[in-house]
């Protein structure tokens, strides 16, 4: 069963539909929307400051969201896809990106809507990404501008697929999300 954790006075408020594997964590002050998945080792640590994740997002496997303690939260919009072993920390990504996997996105950093971070991206603290790019290397920079018909498949494609797959697991994993 995964590990929903209260801690310092915070429960997790998570969405009554939302796919958790089993091993996945979620501790503390932690509200997250409707149709969420969150995948297998993957953990949501909102110990040291909030996490607000909105609706249709999916954390891949091995993804980590965690925060900065006394300066920043970390916020995701709606219809995020978190690709496996992707890090988010202390930062604000809006609605509708694809952060690819192993990409780690630091403090302060503000990733905005209709935008793809490549796998293995890092995102400096502080940096700002433009709505509808594409960013990648170490560190990342903008390689070019999306069309929007990239948006409409690749972001929405994915997002839709993981809510697929979770339907998957309805009969083999209980969808008890009790503490």
């Amino acid at each position: 069963m995964a590990h929903i954790l209260p801690l310092n006075g915070h429960t997790p408020q998570l969405a009554d539909d939302i796919f958790i594997a089993p091993n996945a964590t979620i501790v503390g002050d932690v509200v997250m929307g409707k149709g969420c998945t969150v995948w297998f080792n993957a953990v949501v640590r909102g110990d040291v400051n909030s996490i607000r994740i909105g609706e249709n997002v999916n954390i891949q496997d091995g993804a980590v969201i965690h925060c900065t303690y006394q300066k920043s939260q970390t916020i995701v919009g709606n219809n995020v896809s978190i690709g496996h072993n992707a890090i988010l920390h202390g930062c604000k990504v809006e609605d509708n990106v694809l952060i690819g996997m192993g990409a780690i996105v630091m403090d302060n950093a503000r990733i905005s809507s209709n935008s793809i971070i490549a796998a293995g991206a890092v995102i400096l603290a502080d940096t700002h990404v433009e709505p509808g790019t594409i960013w990648a290397g170490v560190p990342a920079k903008k390689v070019k501008d999306i069309d929007m018909a990239l948006i409409n498949g690749e972001i929405n494609r994915i997002s839709k697929n993981y809510a697929m797959y979770a339907s998957w697991y309805e009969e083999v994993i209980p969808k008890e999300k009790t503490l």
